[in-house]
């Protein structure tokens, strides 16, 4: 298929700054956040693993997995047929196909379409806001990104406990308003977390994201990493996000 057709209309390509690849988008869905660039940056998939990405969305984290870790074999799970579409148009686009396979499914079917142990590595983006409270519509793309309506934490954390491998990992970027919630949930379904790192927008506020690693099966030991600040002062990004996003 020809580079130009794989991008269409009302559609835009954006650029990753890595390894020259770009990522196809439409501006009226749901377009992918620094919080999916920091989780691809907090990820470890060493060569000769499989990872899969749990609501892949437009595959970014798989695509920056691809060019920031010694992954091969990358699997994107999508529910939405129009994301997961993008998503493989983004694959063709950066020529990655014989790497990255986008699966259209239910992350709460994983393990049937999967088979259990069958992942090295699980990461997910998942939804933060919990149920569908405020919404005007539960079938939009936007609010099925960002709010609990086809997918609960409880989903996510069961399955990736089954189709991780005894000793995979799990990573995924939530907010820390839930950690009580995430690590009760985590330690239920037999994922250890095992490493923590607190996302703060500016020096002197608030943590608004959260980076967490478990281990299935692994014993119990935290190891929280030292904060991640975003923003030196209004427009201007630390060395350690320029760093993450690659400028």
């Amino acid at each position: 298929m020809m580079q130009n057709n794989l991008v269409h209309e009302n559609e835009r390509l954006d650029e990753l700054h890595r390894n020259g690849y770009y990522i196809i988008q439409d501006p009226k869905r749901f377009c992918f956040g620094m919080d999916a660039v920091l989780l691809s940056g907090f990820v470890k998939v060493k060569k000769g693993e499989r990872a899969i990405d749990l609501g892949t969305g437009t595959g970014i984290i798989p695509i920056l997995m691809e060019a920031k870790t010694e992954g091969e074999d990358f699997t994107a799970l999508e529910i939405q047929e129009e994301s997961a579409d993008m998503a493989r148009r983004s694959v063709l686009y950066n020529h990655l196909e014989d790497k990255i396979k986008v699966v259209t499914g239910d992350i709460r079917e994983a393990t049937k379409l999967f088979g259990a142990s069958s992942f090295d590595v699980v990461t997910t983006n998942p939804p933060y806001m919990i149920g569908d409270h405020g919404l005007a519509s539960t079938s939009d793309a936007k609010a099925i990104a960002r709010h609990e309506v086809l997918c609960m934490l409880d989903d996510i954390l069961r399955e990736s406990a089954k189709i991780l491998r005894p000793g995979g990992r799990f990573y995924m970027v939530h907010r820390p308003f839930r950690l009580a919630e995430i690590f009760s949930k985590m330690v239920e379904y037999r994922i250890e977390p095992k490493r923590m790192k607190l996302v703060y927008p500016y020096v002197d506020k608030e943590p608004n994201m959260v980076l967490i690693e478990g281990l299935r099966g692994g014993k119990s030991r935290l190891t929280v990493e030292k904060p991640l600040i975003v923003y030196k002062e209004p427009g201007v990004y630390t060395d350690e996000i320029y760093d993450i996003y690659g400028y």
